[in-house]
Parts: structure tokens; C-alpha cells; sequence
């Protein structure tokens, strides 16, 4: 055992106090972990749109003073009772879904949707107790997606950790804690391309161009990017994108231009924005036949997708997807194992890397939108 176990922890986390005010490096108290937990040491983390976009609030319940951060590698410092599958020194990726073992969702190979540790974006406290692990001077300081890697150590639920290979390195695989994996899963898991396959993605952010990849990785012989930003063809082409479309563009939609640049209809298509038009225009460019659509993109909550049901009964097929059906604790190691063996370029993802004193540059990079995904380095 480590010599902080079942101790309290002193370190530094960036504290967001307030809607989108810049975070705050503060001295916190980390509790050690309660049953079924895990305290982990953070060395590298990444930040995520899904971190901004809770930071700022605007669409949700804002809960603060919280900790953010959700793709992130570490090691472990010391886990609570009853946990068997981790020991203090295991290379650690924190993941926002979890995976219990027990429920039915973990006992079916179909899904990966927890009933126990699937995200809840509102909960800031922990499962066991109902109680944060952070504080400081006594204040209790919320958890975020029951992670919270904005922070030197954090306290996560044994299920949502997935321990993965030690000679990874922790400064490239932790992004593989959320979006990209979203993306990769999206299309090698559920749309499934064929070799030669033609494919298209609506949005080139992080989780479309890990979707790109992912058709690259499965000999897609056209990859076409569909995005409203014209100067991302550019960076796609790295991801396996060949042709570029950007909808406004076009006085006819886009579902039209794709039918007709690939005889009638991509194989497979991803959608990646979120955009309830996207998520129409994805479904309705696929081949009828045996085209495949699969929707990534959360939409508004009150928006309602509508399209004619002969698009269905001619043979196409809608499919959604979450965290691109892995279950992390299973599956996550053996992604890791693809970059390591070469087939999965995590590099061409990370664009920028800061100081863990400098975190909120890295939220300037993403609201300028000129990162895919930046690393924070957590020891200076």
C-alpha cells in the first residue's frame, strides 16, 4: 500500500467557482476512496468540449464550486474496499461511463450502457455516500461526470477505471478517455465500414475526425468530411479524409450532393454535431439497400428527428451510439494495444500542451477553436 493510503491528500486542482470564470488553482483536500473507489494520482489530462460547455452553463443546472476534467491518465495511489481488479502502481485511464460487471447492460455484448456508472452530468457527489471526496477549508467541492481530473488526485468509482498496458504513454492515451474513442467506436464498432467501403462524416471536431480514423483504420476508399468550416478540410486530410463538402455551399442539400458524388449514396455515414438536420441529412445520404447511419452528436432536448419511413423500407439503417459502444474497463485496454502496435495514430489528435498552472489557455485554444485537443501536463 502507498503511504498516503487512507489518508486525506493535500494537492492543487483548478477550481472552477463560477460559470465561466476562469478556473482557479487552489490547495484541496482529496479524501481517500470508500468502497468500490479508487484514488488516483492525475499525471496527464486533456480538456474536452464537454468540459467547456458544463464550465459555462448555459444549457444546463449549474453546480459549483466543481472540479472538471474527464480524459485523463494516472496511476493509482490506493483503492477502498472490495476493489480486486486495481492495486496501487497500475497505469490508470478514468473514464465518465463506467462498467459495473453485474447489471444487464455489462452481462450483454450489445451494449455498454451501465445502469450503475452510466454519465449523470447533474450528480457532483459520489455513489457510495452521497458525499464529495474534495473540499477546501471544510467546503465541500463537486465532482464532475464522477471524475473530475482537473486535479492532482481524484477519487472514481473502481468501475469507471480501465487499467491499461504500463509502457503506454500517459501524455498520448489519455485522450482515448472519451472523445475519441466516441468517435473511433462510432464507426469500427456500429457502422462497421467494409473495406473499399465510401463513407461520410458531418463534423470535423475531435469526435468526427476520430470517426474519420476509424473509417481510415477500416480501408474506407472514400472518406468524405462534411463541415460548415471550410479550413478544417485541411487538418482532415490527415484523419483519411479525401473530399470535402461544406453544405452551405450548396443550393441543394447536402444529402443530394453526397447521392450524386458516390452513385446514390455513401455505404456508411457518422454524425458528429449534434445538428438535427446533420442527423437527418447523415441518414438520408446513405445507400438505400444497405447503408448504414449512425448518430453520435447529443442534440437540443427538445429537438425531434423526422424523415419519410420509406427511407427506412428501402433497407437503410439508423443506429445511435454511446462513448462508441466500449465498455471501458473491457475494451479500452485493447485499444490502448492498437496505438501501441501502431494502427491508431493518437498524435495528429493533440495540437497543443500546457502547464497545469496554464489549464485555462487550454479552454482559450478550444473557444478560439484552434485546438483538437490540448494536454495538460499535471508536475511541472
Amino acid at each position: 500500500m502507498s503511504s498516503t493510503a487512507g489518508q486525506a491528500i493535500k494537492c492543487r486542482a483548478a477550481v472552477a467557482w463560477e460559470a465561466g470564470k476562469p478556473l482557479s488553482m487552489e490547495e484541496v483536500e482529496v479524501a481517500p476512496p470508500q468502497a468500490g473507489e479508487v484514488r488516483l494520482k492525475i499525471l496527464f489530462t486533456s480538456l474536452c468540449h464537454t468540459d467547456v460547455y458544463f464550465w459555462e452553463a448555459k444549457g444546463q443546472t449549474p453546480l459549483f464550486p466543481r472540479i472538471f476534467g474527464h480524459e485523463a491518465g494516472g496511476v493509482v495511489e490506493s483503492v477502498g474496499e472490495g476493489v480486486t481488479h486495481l492495486k496501487p502502481g497500475d497505469h490508470a485511464l478514468p473514464v465518465f461511463t463506467g462498467e459495473c460487471g453485474e447489471c444487464p447492460h455489462c452481462k450483454s455484448e450489445e451494449s455498454n450502457m451501465c445502469d450503475l456508472l452510466r454519465i449523470n452530468t447533474d450528480r457532483g457527489v459520489m455513489l457510495n455516500d452521497g458525499k464529495t471526496r474534495f473540499s477546501k477549508n471544510g467546503q465541500p467541492i463537486y465532482h464532475f461526470v464522477g471524475t473530475s481530473t482537473f486535479s492532482e488526485y481524484t477519487v472514481v468509482h473502481a468501475g469507471c477505471v480501465a487499467k491499461i498496458n504500463p509502457a503506454a504513454p500517459l501524455d498520448k492515451v489519455c485522450v482515448l478517455s472519451c472523445g475519441i474513442c466516441t468517435g473511433l467506436g462510432a464507426t469500427i464498432n456500429v457502422a462497421k465500414p467494409k473495406p473499399g467501403s465510401t463513407v461520410a462524416v458531418f463534423g470535423l471536431g475531435a469526435v468526427g475526425l476520430a470517426a474519420c480514423e476509424g473509417a481510415r483504420i477500416s480501408g474506407a476508399s472514400k472518406i468524405i468530411g462534411v463541415d460548415l468550416v471550410n479550413s478544417r478540410f485541411e487538418e482532415a486530410k490527415k484523419f483519411g479524409v479525401t473530399d470535402f463538402v461544406n453544405p452551405k455551399e450548396h443550393s441543394k442539400p447536402v444529402q443530394e450532393v453526397i447521392a450524386e458524388m458516390t452513385s446514390g449514396g455513401v455505404d456508411r455515414a457518422i454524425e458528429c454535431t449534434g445538428s438535427i438536420q446533420a442527423m437527418i441529412s447523415a441518414f438520408e445520404c446513405v445507400h438505400d439497400g444497405w447503408g448504414v447511419a449512425v448518430l453520435v452528436g447529443v442534440p437540443s432536448k427538445d429537438d425531434a428527428f423526422k424523415t419519410h419511413p420509406m427511407n427506412l423500407l428501402n433497407e437503410r439503417t439508423l443506429k445511435g451510439t454511446f462513448y462508441g459502444n466500449y465498455k471501458p474497463r473491457t475494451d479500452l485496454p485493447n485499444v490502448v494495444e492498437k496505438y501501441m502496435k501502431g494502427e491508431l495514430e493518437l498524435e495528429k489528435f493533440i495540437t497543443h500542451t500546457v502547464t497545469f498552472s496554464e489549464i485555462n489557455k487550454a479552454f482559450d485554444y478550444m473557444l478560439k477553436g484552434q485546438s483538437i485537443r490540448c494536454i495538460i501536463r499535471m508536475q511541472e
